[in-house]
């Protein structure tokens, strides 16, 4: 995962995420996006696919948003701390 990479929502590897694996990954934006104030106490991994997308309960946003957000998060945090030394 990579912030100058985005994945695709079509991306074939996500067909395989469980409920599970999308609950954490929402547990780890939280936590990584709380010093940016984005909380979303409501997501939740949603069972529907849309043309083969898993959905997170966002307003249905595609799993792929998630991953790419957190891989923004990571890069951005990863440039300020080093920045920082």
């Amino acid at each position: 995962m990579s912030a100058h990479h985005p994945i695709h929502p079509a991306d074939p590897a996500l067909f395989h995420l469980t409920g599970r694996e999308i609950a954490e990954l929402i547990v780890e934006l939280r936590t990584e996006g709380r010093e940016f104030g984005l909380l979303w106490p409501s997501a939740e991994p949603g069972e529907a696919n849309l043309h083969g997308r898993r959905l997170v309960n966002l307003g249905n946003i595609p799993a792929s948003t998630l991953i790419n957000l957190l891989a923004l998060l990571r890069e951005y945090k990863r440039t300020r701390d080093g920045a920082r030394e």
